[in-house]
């Protein structure tokens, strides 16, 4: 698919509010992006992971969208973050009509846009204070809700909570909320536009276009 493809509208212009929010987002972004170990409590585990990442941006010599620190942060990110759930659950209903090839793709593709937004986006943030508080379980103890607080000068707390359930070796992230709003329904809403004026290959021709317009601008 060429990238001379003409976007829809709410590929080339992302609601400002939703590109702020993933700006928020991505220095949140790895607080939980690796395995639970049951030796090392989940504010530990938030602080040591946030500084690995925010690390890589730090020491890295190319841009954070570079081949090599987009490799790097995926190291971290994709082992544990449920993107099949996630992206199941942004497109809807769509997803149950899919076929599983459809269903790879979107899933595919959806991962790449999120990894990217991240890589591309943690360096921005300077002097922010991080407070994780006390995960919240569900009765069966197979889900988790993760509240963490980012305090920045001069400017409002944010809230970040996240939803994480139990795999069959580590917790999996499989939605985020910035001040009460939903990655997955934010973006629910995009695509439910989009697979109904184009179908599910029309979501896949979008993300594609998107990702390569993110890659055309980290390598300029």
């Amino acid at each position: 698919m060429s990238a001379a493809r003409t976007l829809p509208t709410a590929v080339k212009h992302w609601p400002r509010r939703l590109l702020q929010r993933w700006l928020v987002l991505a220095l949140a972004a790895p607080l939980a992006l690796v395995a639970w170990a049951q030796t090392e409590s989940p504010d530990a585990m938030v602080r040591r992971v946030s500084d690995e990442v925010l690390n890589i941006l730090q020491t890295s010599r190319t841009g954070p969208g570079s081949p090599e620190v987009m490799a790097k942060v995926q190291a971290l990110v994709l082992p544990n973050f449920d993107f099949e759930r996630i992206t199941a659950l942004a497109t809807g209903v769509s997803w149950r009509g899919a076929t599983p090839a459809q269903r790879a793709q979107l899933t595919e593709q959806f991962r790449t846009l999120l990894v990217r937004t991240y890589s591309s986006s943690l360096s921005r943030y300077q002097n922010q204070t991080l407070e994780v508080q006390a995960p919240r379980y569900s009765g069966d103890k197979k889900k988790a809700n993760l509240r963490s607080l980012l305090r920045q000068p001069g400017a409002p707390t944010i809230t970040i909570d996240y939803r994480m359930a139990a795999g069959a070796a580590s917790w999996k992230v499989y939605d985020v909320s910035v001040d009460g709003v939903s990655l997955v329904t934010t973006y629910r809403d995009t695509f439910a536009d989009e697979v109904r004026n184009n179908g599910v290959d029309g979501l896949i021709r979008m993300l594609i276009d998107k990702n390569q317009t993110l890659a055309a601008k980290a390598a300029a």
